[in-house]
């Protein structure tokens, strides 16, 4: 059972063909059998997901409607909250720090029948690299090949996904972080516009994080088809109280006026980009190109440079003033990656925050004026292969390589616009991907699109972890 989509899981559950149960114990044996191995879940729910597949089951029984994703297991990051269990985002200071409630999305999967099956690693903080290494639960690593990184920052979720640990995996994206480590893994994921699902971000404590935490960062689900993302969304989008950002949109917008155009750009910003890479571009325009969309390279994307260099003193700029706590949080080697980041970008004074306000503004009104002419951009989720672990944190020159590598993530999480990350194939052994960029509240449009390459292309997990 552990190979079935989410989708078909619960439906088998609601038709009575399995019990909840049955599925739960199915993958708590898998997660048994490959965790070892694969280090990607952190701390296992099985007691609580055992109970909770029971009343399920015992709801089944009683001729209770179930929800969409009835008996579904799901692995939720370590930095969001699953109430009774830490929030440890990895280190050992928070070690304790139990949840006293869900967070708003794994409370909006649960209510659809989903059951957290256990937390999923991620690096130290979600500050100490791309690559998925936590100072409590150390490394994740790829199932492909454990010498390439799995991605990150929710490194742990696609691990776990890409092998049968669990149908879902539930993270959080502010630049790449569903993304990445989707198409590193082999399994498709969904990074909604900024406002269609409703969070909380006060983490630890009473107050609201600065702008970038509050406008960048965004929930979203990695499943192994686009069919489940699609399942996820409509049951994650929504407004809430708690969250005075998340607004009422639609689930699906109106049809386009004959077939969608896609722009597509393989080398944002002209940085340069692997040939994998590429080719893996150009095998998903070709399949788009034979679904009926109007398929057209464009130079590139709205304002690269400035939006690029923007996206940076953004972050820094709300890193600074808790530096100096936050560095000794993260420990021995943890602070080299938002170091290197520093050193690279300049410190903002107060007049200059309120400019780059103003830039983010004007930047985003570019890139709403792109989208209105092409629905759909198609571009790289990183520009290179899977790379080693812990490369972005080795030196100054490796960050640099990293950070340009994944500045569609990051220029896309800026401008608050939706992607879906879905796989192309491999090459040499490794998964390839892309990311299908829309306009904001139309992920509709590019879970169509992810779905058509998904036909033509394939799936490629779940995956025995190949050492």
């Amino acid at each position: 059972m552990w190979k079935l989509s989410a989708g078909a899981l619960a439906a088998a559950v609601r038709a009575g063909e399995v019990s909840a149960l049955d599925v739960m114990d199915a993958h708590l044996d898998r997660i048994a059998a490959v965790n070892p191995r694969i280090n990607a879940v952190t701390q296992l729910f099985a007691d609580r997901a055992r109970s909770e597949a029971r009343g399920i089951d015992r709801r089944r029984a009683a001729g209770e409607e179930l929800g969409p994703l009835a008996g579904v297991p799901f692995t939720v990051k370590e930095c969001i909250r699953v109430e009774g269990y830490p929030t440890t985002f990895g280190i050992r200071r928070f070690a304790d720090l139990t949840a006293r409630a869900d967070a708003i999305p794994v409370a909006r999967l649960r209510a659809a029948g989903a059951v957290p099956i256990g937390h999923s690693n991620m690096p130290s903080l979600i500050l100490s690299g791309m690559h998925t290494r936590s100072e409590l639960y150390g490394d994740t690593l790829n199932p492909w090949d454990a010498g390439r990184t799995p991605g990150g920052t929710s490194g742990g979720d696609g691990a776990a996904v890409a092998t049968g640990m669990a149908a879902l995996g539930l993270g959080d994206d502010s630049g790449g972080s569903v993304r990445i480590p989707a198409s590193f893994c082999g399994v498709a994921a969904l990074n909604p516009t900024a406002g269609r699902f409703a969070a909380d971000q006060r983490l630890l404590g009473p107050d609201d994080p600065g702008p970038a935490s509050q406008i960048l960062v965004t929930d979203g689900p990695l499943a192994r088809t686009v069919a489940d993302l699609r399942l996820a969304f409509e049951c994650l989008a929504g407004p809430d109280p708690r969250d005075p950002r998340a607004v009422p949109a639609p689930l699906y917008g109106r049809p386009l006026d004959g077939p969608a155009k896609v722009a597509v750009v393989a080398d944002p910003g002209g940085r340069g980009v692997h040939p994998t890479v590429r080719r893996a571009v150009e095998r998903a325009a070709g399949a788009l190109a034979e679904a009926g969309y109007d398929v057209r390279e464009v130079p590139d994307v709205p304002r690269f440079d400035e939006a690029y260099d923007a996206f940076h003193k953004l972050t820094v700029a709300e890193f600074t003033p808790s530096w100096p706590v936050v560095r000794q949080l993260l420990g021995e080697g943890g602070d080299r990656f938002i170091d290197f980041a520093m050193r690279r970008t300049p410190q903002l004074d107060a007049a200059g925050l309120i400019a780059l306000m103003g830039t983010w503004m004007n930047i985003r009104r570019s890139w709403a004026e792109f989208l209105e002419e092409y629905p759909l951009l198609l571009g790289p989720v990183f520009t290179e292969p899977p790379v080693e672990p812990g490369l972005e944190s080795r030196d100054q020159e490796s960050r640099d390589r990293v950070a340009s590598a994944m500045r569609l993530c990051s220029l896309t999480s800026f401008v608050g616009a939706p992607a879906v990350a879905v796989p192309t194939g491999l090459t040499d052994g490794l998964p390839t991907g892309v990311q299908l960029v829309g306009r904001p509240f139309r992920e509709d449009l590019c879970l169509a699109a992810a779905q058509h390459l998904e036909d033509r292309l394939g799936v490629l997990s779940p995956v025995e972890p190949l050492f």
